[in-house]
This record gives C-alpha cells, structure tokens and sequence, in this order.
C-alpha cells in the first residue's frame, strides 16, 4: 500500500510504502531517505507492537538529525582524520565528528528523496544517484536498497552498488529498536546477545587504534543474553569514552550467520540480526535528549538500541581489518536480515 507521507521543506513530495504478510506483520519505508519507519507485530498478548523509533512524516526524518531508521552511506561510522588515500591520491571528506567524518558527512543519503524503482506487495527498491565526488567519494554509482518482508517475518535489506571507479562502501541501517513498543520508554531491562569474541578497542573520538580487545570478564560481553543496562554504567574505559554502549564488535564466523539478539520479557518479542559483514556498531542511544517521535512519543536517552552491520570504523587506515574497498566494476552487494519471533 502506498500513501502520502508529507512534504519536506524543498517541496519534495515524499510516501509511505506499507507492507504486510500472512502472520500480521507489517513494515513501512518512505523515499524519504529510504528510511525504516514502522515495524509491526502482534506481541505474546496479541497486541500489536511498532518497535522502531520513527517520525510521522518526512518532515521529522529531514529535521531530526539522530538518525532514526536512516539508511546510511556511502561510509557508514567513522573514518579518522575526515580524510583517506585511494589508488595513491588523498581523498577529503567533510569533518563532522570531531574533526572526523562520521556516516558519509553532511551531505547525508538519510536526507535525499530516493527513487522508487521497484514495488511489490512485499518489497520495495530505493535507487539512488551519487555522483563522482559526492561526500567527497570517488566515482559514479548507482546505489539500490531493497527492504523485502518475508513470511518468516523477516526485514531483509539488500544494498547493491557498482561503482565506475574505486571507491569505498559501508552502508547501513541506523533503526532504534525497542521490543517493548517504540514508545515504551528504557531498553535497559532488555536482553542482548552479540556473537563475538572481542571488539575493536577505540580512542576517545570513538576512532578504532586497531587492536582487537577480547570481551572475555569484560562489561563488552555478549555472548550470551543478558540485560542492556547490567553493565553499562561501570568505570570500563569503552563504556567511558562512548558513555554506553557505542561500539564496534569484531563478529564470529563469516558469510551469511546470525550474529546477534535482542528481546523484551515484556512483550515476549525477539529480534534476531543475521548478516553476512565483519562487524557490529551496538548503540544504545547514548546521545537521544528529547526526540518528538511518532504518535507522540517523546525519545529520551537509551529509549532504543541500534544494530548497524558494517565494515570496522576507520578500516580504511587499518591494513588488517577487512575494508570497505570496492574496485571499479564490481559490485558492492551485502544483506543484513532482523527476523522477528514470539516467546511466551
């Protein structure tokens, strides 16, 4: 289903696009940013839940500027010093973190109308134009996401790019969920799993050193379910310097894997993460003051929590981390999956 969803202050005429399968499930993307707006699910008392934070209109998404089910690109995260080399040439970014860039600089993907290029009952294409230079990139690229809701109630999001020079990609979706309702208010009380042995250790801008830190006895351990807020108020320096939990968790196994969870007693709702990158950024909204989100709902300070599959931040100046160079002519192609079930 498609509908009007508002008008954003350059007269861009943005929409809604609406999904739904045969187990009452619904998802909603707009052209607005190829924005994730609404999740929906029937929780264990048949009460159905949104569980992303979003706007009511493309409105919020052009003014908000926390990133509320952005899809973002073309470099997701951090890369140090707003600056990297390429093919022997420096390339400039736009310093907006710091003096680092931070998801692709000003010029955000989560602030430009995306082209519909395809629009099934269960799926819709965003295609996007970024033009040799843009953000300060390198090369020509026509970007595709895809959003597909399956009958395994599953948000699959496919990202899709061939570049005609060599370029960097790690895009990502920044959706906060919160499995007790977007408007429920803390997700401290509920549980996380990540399935990874150590994070990448960072400095005080959040920029990676390059060592890899075992979670093992640490406050970064995951790998089994435990409470959000545990652990997030101890003296660990990570915890410090991110002020929560805003960190990049150097993922077991490779290819296509579950790699992490989330779940609320509350609702009996979990969130399963499958995807087939190196790396997770776990955020805990760390930064969220007084967000006048959907229906009213005010967000405040680790109201939602983020799962932004990606290539490690900065991978770029690290040779041994996996990074997120693309040659000319080949394509750029990942999946990341949020699967969605009911525990009673």
């Amino acid at each position: 289903m498609i509908s009007e969803f508002g008008i954003t202050s350059k007269g861009e005429k943005a929409k809604l696009y609406s999904m739904k399968n045969g187990n009452g499930m619904e998802a909603a993307v707009t052209d607005y940013g190829a924005s994730l707006v609404k999740v929906l699910i029937p929780d264990k008392d048949k009460k159905i839940q949104d569980v992303v934070l979003g706007y009511d209109s493309a409105i919020g998404y052009e003014k908000g500027d926390v990133y509320l089910g952005a899809s973002v690109g073309r470099v997701a995260n951090r890369i140090g010093g707003a600056s990297f080399e390429l093919d022997g040439k420096i390339f400039e970014l736009t310093a907006n973190d710091n003096g680092n860039s931070l998801h692709g600089g000003r010029e955000f993907y989560n602030k430009r109308m995306w082209e519909v290029t395809g629009a099934e009952d269960n799926s819709v294409t965003f295609t996007i134009h970024s033009p040799d230079g843009d953000q300060g990139y390198p090369g020509n690229a026509e970007i595709s996401i895809t959003y597909e809701l399956t009958e395994d109630n599953e948000i699959k999001i496919q990202y899709h790019s061939v570049p005609d020079k060599d370029t960097l990609f790690n895009l990502t979706n920044h959706s906060y969920f919160n499995l007790s309702g977007h408007a429920s208010g803390s997700v401290l009380e509920q549980e996380v799993m990540i399935a990874a042995d150590a994070f990448t250790k960072a400095d005080e801008e959040s920029i990676p050193t390059g060592e890899l830190v075992s979670v093992e006895g640490t406050p970064m351990d995951f790998r089994d379910y435990k409470a959000i807020g545990k652990e997030i108020e101890s003296s660990y320096e990570a915890l410090v310097f991110g002020q929560g939990y805003d960190h990049n968790w150097v993922l077991n196994g490779s290819g296509m894997r579950t790699v992490a969870g989330m779940r609320s007693k509350e609702t009996g709702i979990v969130m399963q993460v499958d995807t087939d990158l190196p790396g997770l950024q776990f955020y805990t909204g760390n930064f969220l003051v007084s967000e006048a989100g959907k229906e009213g709902a005010e967000y405040k300070k680790r109201h939602g929590a983020c799962f932004e599959t990606q290539y490690f931040p900065d991978a770029v100046h690290k040779e041994h981390f996996e990074g997120p160079q693309v040659k000319a002519g080949e394509a750029y192609s990942t999946t990341t999956v949020y699967r969605f079930s009911v525990e009673n």
